[in-house]
């Protein structure tokens, strides 16, 4: 089973997802599924850095007060918690995500996506690390066993710009409007942070052609 997911390290939802759908399969071992993540900038626009706090990035972008973003906030590390994350939003370093995607697209090269997937997510909710600067991505990168200089190359000189633009061209000849979003078999979607039941569910339909229509 190919599963090619489209979602953003700066996604809160999307690490959530992620933990579902590993949940999931780890109840399903018949099933022999090969995970791909592909690029989704919630923010194309987003600054490398700013001084903002991520209650103030929240509040800016839905046009709320501070209260609500705190709020929305808190309801996320519980979600987290759940799942056996531990967010640390206080913490979190709002930043532009292009540069953590392409060394998405190198790990992908070297048999370590997955790896640099958490990584990535985990440096940004749990770490507090700016996952915008390059020598921070470096260490991370050489983390997941990623050769140090390949990784600072990449990121100067853009080697996979392209690759990252490449799926986000898909993504939106799919119709994707959200993340995460799980593209299963080149043929079944999956939107959002579904329940650990919903996807063991799809999974076992699709495994078995059991699905009556295109989701």
């Amino acid at each position: 089973m190919k599963i090619e997911i489209w979602s953003d390290v700066v996604c809160p939802f999307c690490y959530i997802g992620k933990r579902h759908m590993e949940q999931a399969l780890e109840q399903l071992p018949e099933i022999d599924a090969e995970i791909i993540w592909r690029s989704f900038e919630l923010d194309t626009e987003a600054p490398e850095h700013t001084d903002a706090n991520i209650n103030e990035v929240l509040a800016k972008k839905y046009g709320k007060d501070l209260d609500w973003a705190k709020q929305m906030n808190a309801n996320m590390v519980k979600n987290a918690e759940d799942v056996g994350l531990d967010y640390n939003m206080d913490d979190i370093q709002p930043a532009n995500s292009f540069k953590a995607h392409q060394l998405l697209h190198l790990a992908k090269e070297n048999g370590l996506q997955d790896e640099m997937k958490e990584a990535l997510l985990a440096a940004y909710f749990t770490e507090g690390k700016l996952i915008s600067d390059s020598d921070t991505l470096v260490k991370i990168a050489e983390g997941v066993g990623l050769d140090a200089r390949e990784a600072a190359s990449v990121l100067e000189e853009e080697t996979y710009k392209s690759a990252v633009r490449q799926d986000e061209h898909v993504a939106r000849q799919i119709g994707i409007q959200g993340v995460p979003f799980f593209y299963i078999n080149e043929k079944y979607g999956l939107s959002g942070a579904q329940p650990v039941k919903v996807f063991k569910d799809a999974f076992q339909q699709i495994e078995s052609g059991n699905v009556a229509t295109e989701q």
